[in-house]
């Protein structure tokens, strides 16, 4: 009877959070890790768990960058505001938006630190790229993300959701990041699973799990 191979044992997301630790800077003396996906698809959950793990590190929302204007149209303003003064060893001066005034807000400081994560939908983005020490993308299906992100934020903005998926299908068919992520991340019952490197384009990832949960985002 031949052997059959055991599947991968679940470790804990501090795994992942090692080896991001150790990879080289790639923005100044900051690791920039992105997390990009459909909108949906519990990047900022997955974010706020990872940042965690890595001891606190800040998670910058592309949420906060794009507007109602420029859904897509914010790699300049993130170009000049946060990547050019991390890449100098300075602090970042950047104003958030405020959906529901329309308007950005007062400045804020991002300090240089070991690991940034951004996270968003465009994260991964050829213009980001190049600044980035690694990219993740959620991997859950467009329709399922989606319909969760509708759920969420309810019937009031079905409007908002409908422009927003005519953006979202544009920006990925001229930009896609999927093809270019060094990790893809699942949720499965009892957490996440990741592949990395070549495996990250296989179906069947290497396991890592943490077990407080699906995400919420």
């Amino acid at each position: 009877m031949e052997a059959q191979e055991s599947p991968p044992s679940p470790q804990p997301l501090q795994a992942l959070a090692r080896e991001i630790s150790a990879l080289p800077p790639s923005l100044g003396p900051v690791r920039l890790v992105g997390i990009d996906g459909h909108a949906g698809s519990g990047k900022s959950t997955f974010a706020g768990r990872l940042s965690e793990a890595l001891g606190g590190a800040p998670v910058l929302h592309l949420d906060d960058v794009a507007s109602h204007e420029e859904l897509f149209g914010w790699d300049e303003r993130l170009r000049l505001q946060v990547l050019e003064p991390l890449a100098a060893g300075r602090p970042a001066h950047w104003a958030p938006y405020d959906w529901v005034e329309r308007c950005f807000g007062p400045e804020r400081v991002l300090e240089p630190a070991p690991v940034l994560l951004v996270e968003g939908v465009g994260a991964g983005r050829r213009a980001l790229r190049p600044w980035l020490a690694r990219l993740l993308w959620m991997e859950m299906p467009r329709a399922k993300s989606w319909g969760r992100g509708r759920n969420r934020d309810g019937r009031e903005l079905s409007d908002f959701w409908d422009g927003w998926e005519r953006a979202e299908l544009a920006h990925f068919s001229d930009d896609p990041s999927r093809p270019f992520a060094d990790t893809l991340v699942r949720q499965s019952g009892t957490g996440y699973e990741w592949s990395s490197g070549a495996a990250a384009t296989a179906r069947t990832p290497a396991s890592i799990t943490e077990g407080d949960g699906l995400p919420r985002a």
